[in-house]
Protein backbone atom coordinates (compact mmCIF):
# COMPACT_ATOMS: atom_id res chain seq x y z
CA UNK A 1 0.00 0.00 0.00
CA UNK A 2 1.48 3.30 -1.02
CA UNK A 3 -0.95 5.57 0.83
CA UNK A 4 0.06 5.98 4.51
CA UNK A 5 -3.59 6.37 5.54
CA UNK A 6 -4.47 3.06 3.84
CA UNK A 7 -1.59 1.42 5.68
CA UNK A 8 -2.80 2.72 9.07
CA UNK A 9 -6.40 1.61 8.54
CA UNK A 10 -5.25 -1.76 7.20
CA UNK A 11 -3.12 -2.27 10.31
CA UNK A 12 -6.05 -1.30 12.56
CA UNK A 13 -8.39 -3.73 10.78
CA UNK A 14 -6.95 -6.76 12.55
CA UNK A 15 -8.16 -7.52 16.12
CA UNK A 16 -4.79 -8.94 17.18
CA UNK A 17 -3.03 -5.74 16.16
CA UNK A 18 -5.65 -3.61 17.96
CA UNK A 19 -5.07 -5.70 21.09
CA UNK A 20 -1.33 -5.17 20.79
CA UNK A 21 -1.86 -1.40 20.52
CA UNK A 22 -4.02 -1.48 23.64
CA UNK A 23 -1.34 -3.40 25.49
CA UNK A 24 1.25 -0.80 24.51
CA UNK A 25 -0.92 2.02 25.87
CA UNK A 26 0.39 1.18 29.32
CA UNK A 27 4.12 1.10 28.61
CA UNK A 28 6.83 -0.15 26.27
CA UNK A 29 6.97 -3.94 26.12
CA UNK A 30 9.46 -6.57 25.06
CA UNK A 31 8.36 -8.57 22.03
CA UNK A 32 8.21 -11.74 24.12
CA UNK A 33 5.87 -10.01 26.60
CA UNK A 34 3.65 -8.81 23.75
CA UNK A 35 3.44 -12.39 22.45
CA UNK A 36 2.68 -13.98 25.83
CA UNK A 37 -1.14 -13.62 25.98
CA UNK A 38 -1.68 -14.82 22.39
CA UNK A 39 -2.17 -18.40 21.27
CA UNK A 40 0.17 -18.03 18.28
CA UNK A 41 3.83 -18.37 17.50
CA UNK A 42 6.41 -15.67 18.13
CA UNK A 43 6.91 -15.55 14.35
CA UNK A 44 3.20 -14.74 13.85
CA UNK A 45 3.35 -11.98 16.47
CA UNK A 46 6.49 -10.63 14.79
CA UNK A 47 4.55 -10.35 11.51
CA UNK A 48 1.83 -8.34 13.28
CA UNK A 49 4.50 -6.11 14.85
CA UNK A 50 6.10 -5.56 11.45
CA UNK A 51 2.77 -4.39 10.01
CA UNK A 52 2.24 -2.03 12.96
CA UNK A 53 5.77 -0.71 12.55
CA UNK A 54 5.38 -0.14 8.79
CA UNK A 55 2.16 1.76 9.53
CA UNK A 56 4.08 3.92 12.01
CA UNK A 57 1.78 2.90 14.86
CA UNK A 58 4.63 1.44 16.88
CA UNK A 59 8.40 1.63 16.88
CA UNK A 60 10.80 -1.15 17.77
CA UNK A 61 14.28 -0.86 19.18
CA UNK A 62 16.84 -3.30 20.44
CA UNK A 63 18.02 -2.80 24.02
CA UNK A 64 20.76 -5.29 24.69
CA UNK A 65 19.46 -8.63 23.45
CA UNK A 66 15.80 -7.68 23.84
CA UNK A 67 13.64 -6.05 21.18
CA UNK A 68 11.18 -3.53 22.64
CA UNK A 69 7.96 -2.11 21.19
CA UNK A 70 6.67 1.40 21.82
CA UNK A 71 3.32 2.93 20.85
CA UNK A 72 3.57 5.90 18.45
CA UNK A 73 0.21 7.65 18.99
CA UNK A 74 0.98 10.50 16.58
CA UNK A 75 0.58 8.03 13.71
CA UNK A 76 -3.17 8.13 14.37
CA UNK A 77 -3.32 11.87 13.80
CA UNK A 78 -3.79 11.66 10.01
CA UNK A 79 -6.51 9.02 10.42
CA UNK A 80 -8.22 11.23 12.99
CA UNK A 81 -8.11 14.25 10.68
CA UNK A 82 -9.49 12.15 7.83
CA UNK A 83 -12.42 10.94 9.96
CA UNK A 84 -13.16 14.48 11.15
CA UNK A 85 -13.46 15.65 7.54
CA UNK A 86 -16.72 13.77 7.21
CA UNK A 87 -18.39 15.99 9.78
CA UNK A 88 -20.25 13.00 11.21
CA UNK A 89 -17.62 12.50 13.84
CA UNK A 90 -16.75 14.76 16.68
CA UNK A 91 -13.10 15.63 17.05
CA UNK A 92 -11.21 12.45 17.81
CA UNK A 93 -8.64 12.74 20.55
CA UNK A 94 -6.26 10.01 21.58
CA UNK A 95 -7.83 9.57 25.03
CA UNK A 96 -11.25 8.95 23.47
CA UNK A 97 -9.69 6.61 20.92
CA UNK A 98 -8.00 4.69 23.73
CA UNK A 99 -11.34 4.30 25.54
CA UNK A 100 -12.95 3.16 22.29
CA UNK A 101 -10.27 0.51 21.72
CA UNK A 102 -10.59 -0.77 25.28
CA UNK A 103 -14.38 -1.05 24.93
CA UNK A 104 -14.12 -2.82 21.58
CA UNK A 105 -11.58 -5.28 22.88
CA UNK A 106 -13.68 -6.06 25.95
CA UNK A 107 -16.73 -6.65 23.73
CA UNK A 108 -14.74 -9.07 21.55
CA UNK A 109 -13.53 -11.08 24.55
Amino acid sequence: MSNPLDTVFSALADPTRRTILSMLLEDDMAVTDVAEPFDMSLAAISKHLTILTKAGLISQEKRGRVKWCKLEPDALREASVWMQSFGQFEAVNLDAFERFLETELQDEA
